[in-house]
């Protein structure tokens, strides 16, 4: 069972959110929160899953919200999703810095809210089509090329370089393993030792180093050296 905790100040779209995923077989209403101090404290009580939470909240905001919640959070750590109203929200870069998993928008349909919840909780990464297009904009405006030395990507093995890349271009899992003709499994280990050695929180955090570093350009070729 995936446990879901529900962060927005606005009641009706709490209630509905809550409504849609008692609703949904193999997922459970972990709590609710209509501000940043209570997502810290129901995160900290209920250990969920996943939690979907708005990117601005009353008193503190979604982001340092999602930082307390991930910094005092034991292993396994919370998939967070940020919720949001416009896909150019200029909070977008900094929610993924602090590790947010993904980014929906409200107005996201219901059925796929709630694959996005699972694909979440299996350590997948999902961004909305328009937020995608920004974060690649912003990345490309702040991309250094003399980043990569101080990125800690030299610590990395060539294979692990490789999952990196592929993981930065937005690949799944199993398009990751196709690509390297390895297995799912071999994929996941590989990502999971590139976020100990970087030590990031979430996959989106990988995309950000990825693409920060110059290891993955808009154009999405792999750099050299």
């Amino acid at each position: 069972m995936t446990t879901v905790l529900i962060v927005d100040d606005q009641v009706l779209i709490r209630a509905g959110l809550a409504a849609l995923v008692r609703a949904a077989p193999g997922l459970e209403v972990a709590g609710e929160a209509a501000t940043g101090e209570e997502a810290v404290e129901l995160a900290a009580r209920h250990r969920p899953d996943v939690v979907l939470m708005d990117i601005r909240l009353p008193g503190i905001s979604g982001i340092a919200a999602l930082e307390r919640i991930l910094a005092g959070a034991a292993e396994p750590r919370p998939k967070v999703v940020m919720l949001t109203v416009f896909d150019l929200d200029s909070y977008v870069f900094a929610a993924l810095k602090a590790g947010a998993s993904g980014f929906l928008l409200k107005d996201t349909p219901p059925e796929r809210l709630l694959a996005a919840v699972e694909l979440i909780a299996a350590g997948e990464m999902l961004f909305s089509p328009g937020v995608t297009r920004r974060l690649v904009e912003t990345f490309a405006a702040r991309a250094d090329p003399d980043r990569r030395r101080t990125t800690g990507l030299e610590a990395l093995t060539d294979r692990e370089t490789d999952v990196l890349h592929l993981v930065g271009q937005g690949l799944s899992n199993e398009e990751v393993a196709g690509r390297l003709v390895v297995t799912v499994a071999t994929v996941k280990t590989h990502l999971n030792r590139v976020m100990s050695k970087l030590g990031l929180a979430s996959r989106a955090q990988a995309v950000v180093v990825a693409y920060e570093s110059g290891l993955v350009t808009p154009g999405g070729r792999h750099r050299a050296g």
